[in-house]
Order: C-alpha cells, then structure tokens, then sequence
C-alpha cells in the first residue's frame, strides 16, 4: 500500500455557489469552468476537512444508561496557514470572498490524485505572527458548509 505527503497537494477557491438542502454530488461541480479555479498560492499547512456527527444523549431513567444517537453532521472549520504572498491571485480571491456572506466552491487536489470539492464560508484572513526566524502567515480559515465530495 503506498504513502502519499501532504507535499505537492493544491487547495483552489472558486465560484460563489449556495448551498443546498441534499448532499452534493460531482455532477454540482463539473459545470464549474476549469478557468474559474484560483489556486492559492503559499499553502503551508493544511487543516481537516470531513463530517464529523454530533451526538444526542438521552439519559434513561429506568435503564440507568445514557442511550446515543448520531445527530446532525458539520464537516468543520478548515483553519489553513499560508505564506502571505502579495499580488497571488488565489490569495485576493480568498479575501475578497471573505469580505461576504456567501459560499463559495473550493478543490483540493491531493498528491495522491484524488480530488475533492465542498462549499463553504471563507471566514478569516487573520495574520499569524511568528518568532524572528519565521515566514510571514496567515491563517485562512474556511467554514464548510457541505459534504465533501471526491471528484472523478
């Protein structure tokens, strides 16, 4: 079974894109023109993605036991580092998404080939700080606001 690194992988903002009621499918993402794909450029470290489902408790009096169930799902907050990159266009089209209330289509394709896209809410572009020896960053942080789907 081969490893593959996180190295070489490439993360990409598109086109606003609602959301929906139903889970999205590749087919809610072909119709994306390859041209409206921005990578973001100076990705230095890549946060988690993926549904995650919450957990309702009821405490059962005549069992003495709390019984569970799966609730909801939230595919999380992807809190990205980049090396703050002046001028990249993918990293203005962050920004600017930012500045809304809208959901926008993001793609990662990973170094192992496999592609994946979700919608979500480019939340913060909060600058990162750091010790002298230190490259400028800054931390893009995306609401995903779907399922992550794995593109053909």
């Amino acid at each position: 079974m081969a490893l593959f690194a996180v190295a070489d992988s490439k993360i990409f903002i598109g086109p606003q894109k609602d959301d929906q009621a139903t889970d999205f499918v590749p087919a809610d993402f072909a119709s994306i023109d390859p041209e409206d794909w921005v990578e973001i450029d100076g990705w230095e470290t890549c946060g988690q993605i993926g549904d995650n489902a919450a957990v309702i408790t009821t405490a059962l009096i005549n069992r003495g036991r709390d019984v569970k169930q799966k609730g909801t799902k939230n595919a999380g907050s992807m809190q990205n580092n980049f090396a703050v990159i002046p001028g990249d266009a993918g990293q203005t089209a962050f920004i600017a998404a930012a500045a809304t209330n809208q959901n926008y289509a993001f793609k990662i394709e990973w170094s192992s080939g496999v592609k994946n896209a979700f919608v979500g809410l480019a939340m913060t572009n909060q600058r990162q700080g750091g010790q002298a020896n230190t490259v400028d960053l800054s931390q893009m942080t995306i609401e995903v606001n779907s399922n992550v789907v794995t593109l053909p």
